[in-house]
């Protein structure tokens, strides 16, 4: 009995650690995030459109690039310096469209190959992997936002779950309230342990304090045994 209770507490305790420091990882990610997006906002304010960030992340939301990039899957997105060198056919990048129907919008599909144009510069032909032909126009560098270079399967999911009311309760309060309250049971636990001491040490100094009487009594009923002892000797001389 007592070994399968010290085995529960101890994968408990197991258990416990795992979620503790799962709840932190989290936290700390939706901190860095969080950190980023701030600073990258503040830039964006500073530069206006001419800020381009390094790496940015892309959710999508058609299924023109099924099935090697699914709907809801997020890309991560180097950005692009030169598309000479860093822009090559078969590529997955994600641009800002000119064509009619989508103007302005953000577009994730593979270069199919490449056009030279009547100014001299470099244009990119694009398809979705899951569209029977290559997209009207064609792509120019300035147009480019990045190469993927990663997919993030379903974190649109995720980002759409953090976005609603459960979601943001049950990835940020609900951790933060699960270390809080383990943080106030640590601190109930050692409260009784400290108390558990006091008591522990307050039943030993009784525990001396009564040795000590007693011995304190054997030692009169030793004197006085003695002193009895001392008169009987005497009265029997006197005899």
């Amino acid at each position: 009995m007592d070994e399968t209770h010290y085995n529960f507490k101890g994968l408990f305790s197991y258990i416990s650690t795992v979620i503790s420091w799962t709840v932190f990882v989290l936290l700390m990610i939706i901190g860095v995030l969080l950190i980023y997006y701030y600073i990258s906002l503040q830039l964006y304010k500073t530069k206006g459109e001419k800020f381009e960030p390094v790496f940015s992340i892309y959710t999508i939301i058609s299924q023109s690039m099924e099935p090697n990039i699914s709907v809801l899957d997020a890309v991560v997105n180097v950005k692009v310096n030169d598309a000479k060198k860093d822009v090559e056919v078969n590529d997955v990048i994600t641009f800002i469209s000119n064509w009619k129907v989508n103007y302005g919008l953000t577009v994730t599909h593979r270069v199919v190959g490449t056009q030279i144009l009547d100014d001299g510069s470099l244009c990119y032909l694009t398809r979705g992997d899951n569209n029977p032909q290559n997209d009207e126009g064609c792509v120019k560098e300035s147009n480019i936002i990045g190469v993927v270079k990663a997919v993030i399967p379903g974190l649109g999911k995720l980002q759409n779950f953090l976005a609603s009311k459960f979601g943001w309760l049950a990835i940020v309060v609900v951790p933060a309230l699960y270390v809080l309250i383990k943080d106030i049971i640590k601190i109930i636990k050692m409260i009784n342990n400290d108390n558990k001491n006091e008591k522990e040490k307050s039943l030993e100094l009784d525990k001396s304090d009564s040795e000590k009487s007693k011995n304190k009594d054997l030692e009169k009923k030793k004197e006085l045994e003695k002193a009895y002892l001392d008169i009987k000797k005497i009265k029997s001389k006197k005899k």
